[in-house]
Order: structure tokens, then C-alpha cells, then sequence
């Protein structure tokens, strides 16, 4: 009764006011909940992210290849010692208010964001608790800003160009009310607030004096012309509806559907689709404390028992492409030695568990149902697995259980999916670290830690290529996870939508996109 309810309230919202706006050049895109606030960086989620990143802009964003790039910043000089960054701001950039951009603005929103009481998701992250501590934040003129760390770090550009920090959004201080609470987002994006109608929808108007970098669209920097007039989030949380509602024309864009839905969409001539590969990991992860599988010559049979390409084309409807790396595929830092990877080799797998002494003892892989393609990459693993002699049972939890069982080290082997990290050297945190500390990490090694170090400090791109070479030769050898491809984000538009295209940010782009009339 609940679902034929809320599908009848978004089909009623849809067949109302929204086709009526739609000739006021008004893009419709799909959210699947309605957001939690429009307080940057504070109360948020990825769906919230996705809104309120086309209203704000920080000094850098990501680029299409993972990269922080110039974004409010017109270029960025870094000192000898690594320990001072210089921001020269651009000019001409107003907000949405039409007041100017300048280097008042960034102080007094850092001052803000590092205010506990703002609650900023990122407050960790630049006082030292994380990996950057901000010791001083100064503003020589008008178009100059200066951060100082209070040492040499690689991922404080990164940091910054963060989704989840909502960009380190500049806003204009009447953002916040007389009383210091926050109001309304008064930022400098393509779009600006224009409502929010809770459960239903959030409406954003073309901000006609935003100052458009030229070039292309790369990520969430380069070009962000807002080329249509006003554009809607419609909360439609079915997706059956969503589809539907963009199968009739009643919305433009579908940003995130399901991989069965994307080869079934792209025989559709109503529709088009677009697929990327994402920042995110899934694949087996080991524990190496385990009595059987402390055994490295037992995760090698794993690896080469493996047939990556067949277990990707299978979970994922051919759209994937196998990766055997922790650096994802799109980073600039996937290169030559990322490329390679275990050779699937039943034979080698067959001698490496007779050489280890196996003796056919049962090993658990733990899955879900929540993340589609975890599980099946799961059941295709197992039958790969046991055609190499290993007796490989899945056991299926609620997500929430298998999330806590990794978190305390308590499995053998799971289907895991991890989010996207833009850095390499963040994918490498993510499981690398000391097991007495913190049960959830998968690759406890001294040598591979000092290295992850460096990465976290050096800034030389070849110097830091050079690290991640090492990391993944390692990981090849060590095996405390089989990685097998990395996530895909695929969405789906009406065809008098133009210019609409996924992202590997897993966030909806409303700019640079117009609607046939």
C-alpha cells in the first residue's frame, strides 16, 4: 500500500506542475530520497552532495581524472618545504548575491568551517587529527590567499576538492542569518536556491552572471555554463517509477540505475545512455590472520583461480572491465604497472593449494544482497574457487552485520564493495594499517605502511607514480585481496536531453546540459 501510495504521489508531481515547467526550460533530474539539508558540507549525504555542488564552488575541484584542479583559484603556488600554499583567486567571479569574490570571502568561510560548532564534516581533516593540520590562513590582498600546514602534505588539495566536504564551498556571508545560523547557500555555482519543497522537490535557477572557466566540462571543474533556465530534483525513490517517468517524458535524467537497466535502456530509442567507470573497488578481501589463509601460497591459487575478465562481464552485463589494481582505472595515476595483474591460471592455482598443504577445510565467504553485483561476483567466485579443489561456501548477511564483521576482523573472505577514494594513496589507506589497532584493515606490513607514508607527504607527481608502483607489485605478491573491477555509475536521459554526461564523482552535472525545445 505504501509503494502504490508514494508512486501515485510522484506520478501525480510529475503529470502536474513539473510538465507545466518544463516550458520555462526546466531539466528534470531523479533523486532517489530527498536531501538532508542545504547547509554545505553539514547533515549531508552523496544524495545531498549531488544538489548542493551546483550552487557552491570551492578554491579546487576534481577533474574527470580524479586530479584536484583550479576552480575559484586561477592558480595555486606551493613553497620548496611543501608546507605553503598561495591561492590567487579569479577574477570577475560574483555570487549569487552579485557580490565579488575576494579573499574576505575565503577567510571568513574557512573561519566558519573550522567553527565545531558549524559541525563541518571535514573539521578532522584540516586539525590535525586527519591527515593535514591548517596552522594559519591569511589574506595578503584582495585576490590572495595563503593556508600554511604545519607540514609537507599530498592530500591537502584533495582534501579541499572533497564531495563530501561540499567542495570546501566558498559562501557569501549572508549565507547565515544575524544570529549566525545558516540560511541559505549564497555560493558561486551555475545555479542558485530557489526551493525547496521537502519530500517533493528542490528547485534551482540559472545564475545569469556565473562566471564560466573556458574549455570543457572536466568533472566538477573546467566549463559549468548553466544552459537552461531552471532545473528540478524530483524525489522518486521507486526506481520502476523513475524509469517509467523517464520512459513517458516526464523527467530528463536518471543519474544512477542498475546495470541490468542499462542494457535494457540502451535498446530503448526513447532514451540514452552513460556509462563510466567509478572511483569505487569491489572484489574479494582475505584475511590473512586466518589460520588457513595466513598462508600466502593459498590467496596466490585464490588470485590465479580467478578469471577476472569472465567474473566481470558476468556481474556486471558485459559494461565493466576487469582491474586488478587499488588505484582506480580513471586516476591519473593508473598506468603501465596498474595495468597488470594475475594471470588466470587453474593449473598454477590447482599446484599452489597442493603446495600449501590444503586439505580441503571449509572456507566462508561472506556476502549481500544490498550491492547486487557483490553478491553475484561472489557466486561466480565460488564456483571458480572450487574448480581448483577449495571448499568455498557463501553466507549470506544483512549488510549492516557484514559491514560490522568487517569491521572487527571477524571473517575469511567477503564479497566487499568499497566507496571511491580520490587520492590512491586514501585507496590504499582504506585497507592498509596495523590489524592490532584497527581489526578492519586488510594489509598489515611495515614496509608497505612506510611506503603509504611517503605517498601521504611527497607532492612530485613522478616521485608518487614510483610509490604506487612499488604498492601495487606488492599487493600483487601478498594478495590480502583479490581486486576485481572497479564500480560503475551509468545514467540514463531523454533524447532532447544534450550534453548530459555520468561522472566518476557518482554526482548529477546540471550545467553544460540543454533540452531540445
Amino acid at each position: 500500500m505504501m509503494r502504490r501510495t508514494m508512486t501515485a504521489l510522484a506520478a501525480a508531481l510529475l503529470c502536474g506542475g513539473l510538465v507545466q515547467a518544463a516550458e520555462a526550460s526546466t531539466l528534470k533530474i531523479q533523486l532517489r530520497a530527498d536531501i538532508r539539508s542545504i547547509n554545505p558540507g553539514v547533515n549531508r549525504d552523496a544524495n545531498t552532495d549531488g544538489v548542493v555542488l551546483q550552487m557552491v564552488e570551492g578554491l579546487v575541484a576534481y577533474g574527470e581524472d580524479a586530479l584536484p584542479k583550479p576552480l575559484l583559484a586561477e592558480t595555486i603556488d606551493t613553497s620548496a618545504d611543501g608546507k605553503t600554499y598561495t591561492f590567487h583567486l579569479r577574477q570577475g567571479v560574483k555570487f549569487h548575491n552579485g557580490a565579488p569574490l575576494t579573499s574576505a570571502d575565503v577567510l571568513w568561510s574557512w573561519q566558519r568551517y573550522m567553527d565545531p560548532k558549524t559541525d563541518w564534516r571535514c573539521l578532522s581533516e584540516f586539525d590535525g587529527r586527519g591527515q593535514v593540520k591548517v596552522e594559519k590562513v591569511s589574506a595578503p590582498d584582495d585576490r590572495t590567499v595563503v593556508f600554511q600546514l604545519d607540514k609537507p602534505s599530498a592530500l591537502f588539495l584533495s582534501s579541499l576538492a572533497r564531495t563530501d566536504c561540499a567542495m570546501t564551498g566558498i559562501l557569501h556571508r549572508d549565507s547565515v542569518k544575524a544570529d549566525g545560523s545558516f540560511d541559505k547557500p549564497i555560493g558561486t555555482g551555475p545555479f542558485k536556491f530557489a526551493e525547496w519543497k521537502r519530500g517533493e522537490y528542490i528547485r534551482l535557477e540559472r545564475f545569469a552572471d556565473y562566471a564560466a572557466l573556458p574549455g570543457k566540462i572536466d568533472g566538477l571543474a573546467g566549463a559549468k555554463k548553466p544552459l537552461v533556465d531552471e532545473v528540478r530534483f524530483v524525489v522518486i525513490p521507486d526506481n520502476s517509477t523513475a524509469k517509467a517517468a523517464l520512459l513517458g517524458g516526464d523527467i530528463d535524467i536518471v543519474p544512477d540505475i542498475a546495470n541490468s537497466d542499462i542494457a535494457e535502456l540502451k535498446k530503448n530509442d526513447k532514451v540514452r545512455t552513460s556509462v563510466v567507470s567509478s572511483m569505487g573497488l569491489v572484489g574479494l578481501i582475505i584475511q590473512t590472520r586466518d589460520p588457513l589463509l595466513q598462508n600466502v601460497k593459498l590467496r596466490r591459487a585464490i588470485a590465479a583461480a580467478i578469471d577476472s575478465t569472465e567474473l566481470v562481464a558476468a556481474v556486471t552485463d558485459g559494461i565493466g572491465k576487469p582491474n586488478n589494481s587499488i588505484v582506480p582505472a580513471l586516476s591519473a595515476y593508473y598506468g603501465p604497472v596498474q595495468k597488470q595483474g594475475w594471470t588466470y591460471d587453474p593449473a598454477a592455482a590447482k599446484k599452489l593449494v597442493a603446495e600449501a598443504g590444503y586439505k580441503g577445510e571449509k572456507i566462508v565467504m561472506l556476502a549481500n544482497k544490498r550491492y547486487p553485483e557483490s553478491f553475484d561476483a561472489a557466486v561466480v567466485a565460488q564456483q571458480m574457487l572450487q574448480a581448483v579443489g577449495l571448499n568455498v561456501e557463501i553466507e549470506v548477511l544483512e549488510w549492516a552485520t557484514q559491514l560490522d564483521r568487517y569491521s572487527k576482523g571477524n571473517y575469511q573472505m567477503q564479497a566487499f564493495p568499497y566507496s571511491g577514494r580520490m587520492d590512491p594513496a586514501l585507496s590504499y589507506d582504506s585497507m592498509t594499517g596495523p590489524k592490532d589497532r584497527q581489526p578492519r584493515k586488510l594489509w598489515d606490513n611495515p614496509e608497505v605502511q612506510a611506503l603509504l607514508d611517503k605517498a601521504m607527504v611527497v607532492n612530485d607527481r613522478p616521485r608518487r607514480q614510483a610509490i604506487f608502483d612499488e604498492l601495487h607489485k606488492r599487493f600483487l605478491a601478498e594478495v590480502p585481496m583479490v581486486m576485481l573491477y572497479n564500480g560503475i555509475v551509468g545514467g540514463a536521459m531523454s533524447t532532447k536531453t544534450q550534453g548530459y554526461v555520468s561522472t566518476v564523482m557518482s554526482l548529477p552535472r546540471a550545467w553544460e546540459v540543454s533540452l531540445d525545445k
